[in-house]
């Protein structure tokens, strides 16, 4: 006797659907390859937009509307709502590392390229990169940076695997993020073990190509998976199903914690992206180069005050009257540094306060607690992210007076989103007082994320 997964519907008829329609898939992810592509060259190509140019007149600004307007902060949204969907059905990177595995040299992914820091400099890497060459103003950076990053997937895709997206899975720049922020989603392929296991050897099995290399038998959340259905119904045991969105963090064990993801989550997402949205409109970047710039006029070097950069290094648009010297790269660098430092010191000194009152490994628990902030550093990036919108529909002469109260309302249920997920995770705790001294705690660093991210959205903005 055999057990099987009955179709209940949705999700389980989607997943079924995708599976079903995989050619159609296939053609979808060219036809977004190919519209990426065109928004990729086509305006590096062009001459900079006038500064009455307008998204439906202009290439270059519907270029930036769908990279920088659209795409990023809502596909960072849609993690939460339908984990890694974007990944597996869209994503042109993923499409062409794919395809490039499936002819390429076909070896097998070393040791080095599976070390688990890659999400972490890869995003901090590129993070501090587009600063320097100003990837959300221009066409040009734009594609030095996701172009570079596309022929750097078709490289990997080639050289390692077969039909597998060994990029995505171990480099990919937004990768760490996308696994973070999808232990949230309400949607994941659910794997029935009792199932697996009663079918093993008794139904026709059809091999399954994962392409994100994931083990699906031990497959317990979204955070790997790529959501593309290929696997759905595979043995009568996956379905695409639902599931409380706070269970997975909330029940985390903390030996299940990557040390490696609580880094990116506090010092990365809430320290480095924090200083990459804030410097551009800081006051005090603006004080410290003033200072900066009398010291060197008195005391030398003087060639960090020169603006012969190439354009691909750091930000040079005479013609826009865009040009950053060395001294501006430098400052850049070291504002955004020292705020991912700040920011992140602060926020992991509250989690190891909190931690010590659990009992277990402190080191394991603060990793455990920093889970519970993905939901604020989430909704943080994805403000400074819509902040690019905002600032693109002003340019279009959008009204803008709502939004504000929309800021306010997303980054107060960031806060109160981790706090919840934090106070579940604190129910293990030796005592009440022990519960509410270790939230106290985790509140305060909540605060000053929100401190930290209230003075760029409702001060210098």
């Amino acid at each position: 006797m055999t057990a099987k997964v009955v179709p209940r519907g949705f999700p389980f008829a989607a997943g079924e659907w995708l599976r079903a329609h995989g050619m159609a898939i296939r053609s979808l992810q060219w036809v977004v390859v190919a519209i990426y592509l065109v928004l990729l060259i086509l305006p590096a190509a062009l001459p900079l937009p006038p500064d009455d140019a307008r998204a439906l007149s202009n290439i270059t600004v519907f270029a930036q509307w769908a990279f920088w307007g659209v795409w990023w902060p809502f596909v960072l949204l849609s993690m939460l709502v339908a984990g890694r969907t974007w990944c597996g059905i869209f994503c042109p990177e993923g499409t062409l590392t794919e395809a490039a595995s499936k002819f390429g040299l076909a070896l097998a992914v070393p040791r080095w390229l599976k070390w688990a820091g890659w999400p972490f400099v890869a995003f901090t890497a590129t993070t501090i990169f587009g600063q320097l060459v100003s990837v959300y103003q221009y066409p040009k950076a734009a594609l030095l940076v996701l172009g570079g990053s596309t022929l750097a997937a078709i490289a990997v895709g080639w050289v390692y695997g077969r039909e597998k997206r060994v990029w995505c899975r171990h480099l990919c720049p937004v990768n760490g993020v996308f696994a973070v922020l999808s232990r949230l989603s309400p949607l994941h392929y659910r794997v029935d073990s009792a199932a697996w296991r009663a079918n093993a050897g008794h139904i026709a099995i059809h091999p399954v190509n994962c392409a994100p290399l994931v083990r699906i038998r031990r497959m317990t959340g979204p955070s790997e998976c790529h959501m593309c259905g290929r696997c759905s119904g595979h043995l009568g045991a996956i379905a695409l199903s639902t599931r409380m969105p706070n269970e997975e963090i909330a029940s985390l064990k903390a030996s299940a914690a990557s040390p490696w993801d609580a880094l990116l989550i506090v010092f990365g997402m809430l320290g480095l992206a924090l200083g990459a949205f804030q410097w551009s409109v800081s006051p005090w970047f603006v004080a410290f180069k003033l200072v900066s710039v009398g010291f060197i006029v008195d005391h030398g070097p003087a060639w960090l005050l020169s603006a012969n950069a190439p354009w691909w290094l750091l930000t040079n648009y005479p013609e826009a009257g865009d040009v950053f010297t060395w001294l501006d790269g430098a400052l850049i660098i070291a504002y955004i540094g020292v705020t991912a430092i700040v920011m992140g010191g602060l926020v992991t000194a509250t989690l190891w306060l909190s931690a010590r009152l659990l009992p277990g490994s402190h080191a394991g628990n603060a990793c455990r607690l920093a889970y519970a902030l993905t939901p604020l550093a989430g909704l943080t990036v994805f403000l400074g992210l819509w902040s690019l919108t905002t600032s693109l529909a002003k340019a279009e002469g959008i009204p803008l007076h709502w939004v504000p109260a929309v800021r306010l309302l997303v980054l107060s249920a960031g806060a109160a989103w981790s706090v919840w997920l934090a106070w579940r995770q604190l129910a293990d705790a030796p005592s009440v007082q022990a519960r509410w001294t270790g939230i106290l705690a985790f509140a305060a660093g909540v605060g000053v994320v929100v401190a930290g991210w209230s003075l760029l959205l409702f001060r210098w903005t």
